[in-house]
């Protein structure tokens, strides 16, 4: 940017922690000024129900950015309030609010809008999540002009990022949302110089939707292959988290949530085990028979305790007590406990 230019006057609108890591490196690039923060209403949160703030609004706050939180856009006047900021760009990300065309019309370079996935794949409110869970080994951060539909403007950029075997939504979400604060600025340093890219219609045709996640994603069953197992576990990962039910020998049964583990063996020619029948414990795992192969497990967390590892909670929970006892029990999703 020349002496001459003046920064890019920017409002900025999302709520969580993903949020929060974009506006921080927007509001560090040199080329623009954001001139405020719009995020979702405090919400109660934790055990005392205390009203918590999000994310985007502490990180506004330490950075002395002014901080909005309208309901919506509904109101002539939060509409005015927005408008009389003179935005050159909004830059939005995970705000929360499907913002009206009276609200997209205001900038005067455009509304931006900063995505976890590669577009026109897993619109909606989970790409992160999503990908995991079908078993992706590719995601990436897209880059695109807002319109009225739900994530269907045209793109400005995109960037590729693999999807490890131990990635769960929280690590790739940390990696995301770090690679789409640093792509947005690029797409804003474009802007600042009278070259933006030329922006790419999506092909609704291979359009994916990413449906929010409820409580039931988490259900872990075991009549499924090994690796579809882990691909879910992963992405439920930290919520709603991994969640299966044991029925021990002698006990009530046990919810259980679990920390991804492993695809074990296969299984050779010959009788298998039931599908989440508890195999048992061997190099410091917990076996756990799946449709094609055991799924080795090393941390786990029973109701009402810490989490423990795979070891720990055999010998308190699952390791056969009397003699001649051979079953030490099986694990089903919640919803057929």
């Amino acid at each position: 940017m020349s002496a001459a230019q003046k920064p890019l006057r920017i409002v900025f609108m999302g709520t969580p922690d993903f949020a929060a890591t974009v506006l921080r490196h927007v509001a560090d690039w040199p080329g623009g000024e954001v001139v405020a923060a719009y995020c979702q209403p405090d919400r109660p949160a934790g055990r005392g129900h205390k009203l918590q703030p999000p994310a985007v609004k502490v990180a506004a706050q330490e950075r002395g950015i002014p901080v909005y939180q309208p309901l919506n856009f509904k109101d002539e006047a939060d509409r005015a309030a927005l408008a009389a900021l003179r935005p050159d760009a909004l830059v939005v990300a995970a705000y929360g609010l499907i913002l009206p065309q009276a609200v997209l019309d205001i900038p005067t370079i455009g509304p931006f809008n900063v995505h976890g996935s590669l577009l026109p794949q897993y619109r909606g409110a989970a790409p992160i999540q999503r990908a995991i869970m079908d078993g992706n080994k590719l995601t990436g951060i897209t880059i695109m002009r807002m319109e009225r539909g739900l994530d269907t403007g045209p793109m400005l950029s995109q960037r590729a990022l693999g999807i490890g075997i131990d990635d769960t939504a929280a690590t790739l979400h940390d990696e995301l949302a770090d690679l789409g604060g640093r792509l947005m600025v690029e797409v804003l340093q474009q802007y600042a110089d009278g070259d933006p890219t030329t922006p790419i219609p999506q092909d609704d045709a291979l359009a994916t939707h990413a449906a929010k996640l409820t409580k039931a994603d988490g259900h872990i069953g075991w009549d499924e292959d090994a690796e579809v197992l882990h691909a879910r576990m992963r992405g439920v990962t930290p919520w709603p988290g991994a969640q299966t039910v044991f029925l021990l020998p002698n006990r009530d049964p046990l919810p259980v949530l679990l920390q991804p583990g492993r695809p074990g063996e296969t299984y050779a020619d010959g009788p298998r085990p039931t599908p989440g029948t508890i195999v048992g414990l061997r190099g410091g795992k917990l076996l756990i028979a799946c449709r094609d192969a055991l799924y080795e497990l090393s941390t786990l967390k029973p109701a009402g305790s810490k989490p423990m590892s795979a070891e720990a909670f055999w010998n308190g929970y699952c390791r056969p007590a009397g003699k001649g006892q051979t079953d030490p029990g099986r694990a089903v999703s919640p919803a057929d406990a």
